[in-house]
């Protein structure tokens, strides 16, 4: 079984109709006790970071999120759940979970690609340069894309955690590993069969071979 975390944040729908298609079976729950029943935990989210970290910790997540990593549960993050995972947020100068070492930072105004100036924030489809394996990353194609939509980006304190980056005026961490933490930036729910791989493959993974 398979937990989404329901913190008002958005985006549940998408992310659990994936998992039907794939024939998963999960639950969408605020309570942690629900969640301590599940194999595999998914935390979602779009939406801003102060609001999201208020909610969660008037639920009783941010203390079981903790529990849940320092347990070995395979965890998996997507766009702002991957943000709040950190310990600080840019936007609303929000403290976060800390669940993994690092930050989240605004995309600075004036992006250029060339001489076209970026749009903030970054919507629409991109690649992601994976640099090193992974199970839950394993059979892309080199060149998939991915859907994303975000004004902030990760920035793990440990270069060692990320697995890929994407360009987009800049080079920004889009996929990470940390321990049984597994987090990206895009929306694998949104992504076409490459992001259902992804949902796939971590379906079946066990929470090893990630630093």
């Amino acid at each position: 079984m398979i937990g989404i975390i329901d913190y008002k944040a958005g985006n549940l729908t998408s992310v659990a109709r994936a998992l039907q298609y794939l024939g998963a079976s999960w639950t969408v729950t605020a309570d942690p006790r629900e969640l301590s029943g599940c194999d595999r935990i998914i935390l979602p989210g779009v939406g801003a970071a102060g609001e999201a970290m208020t909610n969660l910790r008037r639920l009783g997540m941010d203390t079981w999120l903790r529990e849940c990593l320092a347990a070995g549960t395979p965890l998996l993050g997507i766009c702002l759940g991957t943000q709040v995972i950190f310990s600080h947020s840019e936007e609303n100068d929000t403290p976060c979970l800390g669940l993994a070492p690092g930050r989240v930072r605004r995309f600075p105004h004036g992006l250029r690609e060339g001489e076209r100036v970026l749009k903030i924030p970054h919507m629409g489809w991109n690649r992601v340069e994976f640099y090193r394996p992974h199970p839950v990353f394993a059979g892309l194609p080199a060149a998939a894309e991915y859907y994303f939509v975000h004004s902030f980006y990760p920035e793990p304190a440990d270069t060692a955690h990320i697995l890929g980056r994407t360009e987009y005026g800049l080079r920004f961490c889009s996929a990470l590993a940390h321990r049984n933490l597994v987090a990206v930036q895009f929306h694998p729910e949104k992504s076409g069969a490459p992001g259902l791989r992804i949902l796939a493959n971590f379906c079946r993974w066990g929470g090893a071979d990630a630093q």
